[in-house]
């Protein structure tokens, strides 16, 4: 073992381990000052967050929120929020869009709410008006040589991911993506105020997103007090938040992905012996969910929007799209 390590070692001699140590150093510095832009957001919004006051039980935005027409039968939005290869708001797949528009001609009750940016707590897309914005449009547009240099966009979001696990930050982080999340839905259809129907919130995410889904559900209730569901479609979580403040969270894993595996082993709050955790103690009460919908993997073509055909006229989306329809949430819609 110890003669393979020096054979290893001395091949990288020629300058790639010195280029590999840069990298680890450059990712590690990356990671350190992740933080710092929450905090900066954190410190231009906390004032119209109402953060620096007791918080009443109103919106956060005065006045932003518009009555909406008593002949309106909205009442339930469905955020998405997709996993860490997003480069953007708004930048769905085609299989999610399908997921998404089917959804919602299923419950038109429901609006679907898909352009919240769950890796920026500012909702502010990597090609926005960022320092480094054309780096990132140049890695998201690359193609030939530089066609997998798109994992440098995935690195960045998994440590905004980080953040929103972190107990010093993700309280900050969090609230921008609930503050985000309300924004975003009033967009879509304006939140009815005083209605005799309950307002229902789906949070569907997927990889990375169902963290920040349920990082995000605290605030959503305590701004809202709606009913939250919360569906992780291959989701990786903590096992910390957003379990006191839903109704329910539905885990939906497929058969060939072992990436949704890494969040029950890595984190202490999902372990079976860490019985006082909210994870475990949502399960033991019926509030957690795990089903295993099919042979999906965790992305692409096999992935659970992806749209190759598993079986003749069937799709991984179509999986994926009937196991969430035929969740017991649904029943409560009508």
């Amino acid at each position: 073992m110890l003669k393979l390590i020096g054979q290893i070692l001395l091949r990288l001699r020629d300058g790639t381990l010195k280029l590999l140590i840069l990298t680890g150093i450059i990712l590690l510095a990356w990671g350190t000052l992740s933080p710092v832009g929450t905090l900066v957001w954190w410190a231009n919004k906390s004032e119209n967050l109402g953060l620096k006051k007791n918080r009443s039980k109103s919106l956060p935005y005065d006045g932003g929120i518009r009555s909406t027409a008593k002949s309106s039968n909205i009442n339930c939005y469905i955020v998405f929020l997709p996993g860490v290869g997003d480069f953007s708001a708004n930048q769905l797949t085609p299989g999610e869009e399908f997921f998404l528009n089917r959804l919602i001609q299923l419950h038109p009750n429901c609006v679907a709410v898909s352009d919240v940016f769950p890796y920026s707590a500012a909702n502010e897309s990597l090609g926005g008006r960022r320092i480094f914005a054309p780096i990132w449009r140049f890695v998201e547009q690359a193609d030939g040589w530089f066609k997998d240099a798109d994992i440098l966009i995935k690195i960045r979001n998994l440590w905004r991911f980080a953040i929103s696990v972190d107990e010093r930050y993700g309280s900050i982080y969090n609230q921008g993506i609930a503050s985000a999340i309300i924004d975003r839905m009033n967009a879509a259809h304006p939140i009815p105020q005083n209605s005799s129907q309950p307002l229902k919130i789906i949070l569907i995410g997927t990889s990375g997103g169902a963290q920040v889904a349920l990082g995000a559900s605290p605030y959503l209730e305590r701004w809202l007090q709606p009913q939250i569901q919360v569906v992780s479609v291959g989701g990786v979580f903590s096992g910390k938040d957003g379990f006191n403040a839903s109704q329910h969270v539905y885990h939906l894993q497929g058969d060939r992905d072992w990436i949704e595996d890494i969040g029950r082993i890595i984190f202490p709050s999902r372990w079976p012996w860490t019985v006082g955790s909210p994870f475990n103690q949502a399960l033991r009460q019926g509030q957690f969910t795990v089903q295993t919908i099919g042979p999906q993997a965790h992305d692409g073509p096999t992935g659970y929007f992806g749209e190759k055909q598993v079986k003749p006229n069937i799709t991984y989306v179509d999986l994926t799209l009937q196991s969430v329809n035929q969740l017991p949430m649904w029943s409560a819609q009508k």
